[in-house]
């Protein structure tokens, strides 16, 4: 059986990513790695042992492109409206609110966020399948 343990993405600004994603989802940095041509960052938090990599190259002259292939990233938290009020006050700058249904049931309470390279992260109400 296949057990995930992390997603990659790749960063411009290793210390803005990293300070965003401390900022935003309380993940700490748990190992860096450094090499000639770049830098691994692995982050998580207490809530899970689900890691995000950061891979900072370090001759990346201009941000990357995401082109069409990327989607999200999602995490849960125990009040999204609490979250998005956090954001807001921290100038992470969260989209709306919004709620989702389906088949005539509030499915999900969410907002987006954009990292400093513009990756997608959707902030998810825990309730239903999102817990």
């Amino acid at each position: 059986m296949a057990k995930a343990i992390h997603s990659m993405i790749r960063v411009f600004d290793l210390e803005r990513s990293m300070d965003f994603y401390r900022e935003a989802f309380g993940l700490a940095l748990v190992e860096r790695l450094d090499f000639d041509d770049f830098t691994l960052a692995y982050l998580r938090n207490s809530e899970s042992e689900f890691e995000l990599e950061l891979t900072w190259n370090h001759d990346q002259e201009v941000p990357y492109e995401h082109g069409s292939g990327y989607g999200h990233l999602a995490v849960t938290v125990d009040d999204v409206e609490e979250e998005h009020a956090r954001f807001e006050a921290k100038g992470l700058a969260p989209r709306k609110l919004v709620s989702m249904e389906h088949a005539g049931k509030q499915l999900a309470h969410i907002f987006f966020v954009q990292d400093p390279d513009g990756y997608e992260i959707e902030v998810i109400q825990r309730a239903g399948r999102f817990i």
